[in-house]
């Protein structure tokens, strides 16, 4: 499934912060991304209407069993080039990540499996 780079950056975003606090709101993700709160609202609009999120989003974000499949799909993605930016590249924690994110956002998907499929096989080789 394709997604927008905005729908990736918003979904790894509520993914990361549901990791972190009891209840995602709005302000946490505007904080989060550096983004607006109108911003936040309008993406989250959009991902509910790709039925990502629960439509009641005003009090908690919560993903939907199709958001939770979407983000899987994502961090599947995101997890391996991580992993190349930190592990190989030797970025930091921080660099890595938001190298990461812009990598699945900005290169095909097909450049991303590739690339995944070179960090597997080098790991593999390490084991």
């Amino acid at each position: 499934m394709k997604h927008c780079p905005g729908q990736v950056r918003y979904l790894v975003a509520i993914k990361e912060l549901t990791e972190t606090e009891e209840y995602v709101r709005c302000v946490n993700i505007s904080r989060h991304l550096g983004v607006s709160r109108p911003s936040v609202s309008k993406m989250l609009r959009c991902l509910a209407n790709c039925g990502y999120v629960y439509e009641d989003f005003c009090n908690s974000v919560v993903l939907t069993p199709d958001g939770e499949k979407a983000v899987d799909q994502i961090f599947g993605t995101f997890n391996e080039v991580y992993t190349f930016f930190h592990n190989f590249l030797k970025l930091s924690d921080e660099a890595a990540h938001e190298q990461a994110i812009k990598f699945i956002t900005d290169f095909p998907q097909d450049t991303c499996e590739r690339l995944k499929a070179v960090v597997r096989r080098t790991l593999k080789r390490k084991e």
